[in-house]
């Protein structure tokens, strides 16, 4: 939809929505621009306090993901009319929790009635116009380095069906409430960087093709190296699986060649849709193995699944 749209033209904008990057950056100063990013979705956990943690968590990411420093938050909430106010203070409380873990400030918000709950942010970071993280500026010969384990998304359709254990979601709500802070603040300093972008959504495979796309190259991932949640593949065995997963597989079907030694729930696995998944790194080779080390130095569950290769087909290629 937005394709169709009469084109904005400012200078200052120096990420819009051209190559679905993960925020809008707005230049303000020679030396200051503002990061700015919106995400909310409705309940995946029936803990209202872990709730609110989740959805700050992913609304901060994409601040994270572009490389700057989240500022400044505004709620967005909507809640029945008749609601019970006590899941309300403690979905709020919550997001709070996380804010100020990130250092962010809530400054305000809107609420709306309505039957079906749902709660987000509305975030703005900071960063240097020059050392913006964008999803499009994959190099080939770069290292892909992936910052989380993959199965939020069939893990959340389990739970949602009473089918999850007790193990998967407390692996799963880790997952979802661990900033990508510490990530961020490893890869943005003094390592060759060329492109980053968080995985939510549209799975591995959506955002790593937004990246290929993005940066006119085309990635090789070798699926065996990603790393799963336990329960992940459990939960698509036993058919456990949510709508946005199949239509992000149907997504990314034209440009993605899986070698056949790719099991099926491997391949379903990879277009997963994740809530606050981790950070996709496109890093220069020789910089690779010690931004992994520093990674897995500062507790992040950092893995090498990949590489940038010049543009070819298949766009990605799965081994």
């Amino acid at each position: 939809m937005l394709g169709k749209l009469a084109r904005q033209h400012d200078p200052n904008v120096l990420v819009g929505f051209d190559t679905a990057d993960d925020a809008g950056v707005y230049q303000v100063t020679p030396d200051l621009a503002l990061v700015q990013t919106v995400d909310f979705f409705t309940p995946i956990v029936d803990d209202p306090y872990v709730f609110g943690q989740i959805a700050a968590t992913n609304s901060l990411s994409d601040v994270y993901a572009m490389g700057g420093k989240p500022m400044s938050a505004l709620t967005m909430v909507c809640f029945p009319e008749h609601g019970e106010v006590r899941l309300l203070e403690e979905m709020l409380a919550g997001g709070l929790s996380k804010m100020v873990e990130a250092g962010c400030t809530v400054i305000g918000g809107h609420s709306v009635r309505d039957e079906e709950i749902k709660l987000g942010y509305a975030v703005t970071g900071t960063i240097h116009p020059r050392k913006i993280l964008a999803n499009s500026g994959a190099q080939p010969g770069d290292r892909l380095i992936f910052t989380k384990a993959i199965g939020t998304g069939v893990i959340s359709t389990a739970i949602k069906r009473r089918k999850a254990q007790v193990a998967w979601i407390r692996d799963a709500v880790h997952s979802m409430t661990t900033l990508n802070k510490a990530a961020a603040e490893v890869a943005t300093s003094g390592f060759t960087v060329h492109a980053m972008t968080d995985v939510t959504g549209f799975g591995l495979l959506g955002h790593a093709r937004e990246m290929a796309l993005g940066s006119k190259v085309s990635l090789r991932i070798s699926a065996s190296q990603v790393p799963l949640l336990a329960g992940a593949l459990d939960c698509i065995l036993a058919g456990l699986v949510p709508a946005g997963l199949k239509a992000n597989r149907g997504f990314v079907e034209t440009c993605v060649e899986f070698e056949a030694e790719v099991p099926e729930p491997v391949r379903m696995a990879l277009c997963d849709p994740q809530t606050a998944g981790g950070l996709l790194i496109s890093v220069a080779a020789a910089d690779s193995d010690r931004l992994l080390a520093q990674l897995r130095g500062a507790g992040v569950d950092a893995a090498g699944i990949g590489e940038v290769l010049e543009r070819q087909k298949p766009l990605i290629a799965v081994g």
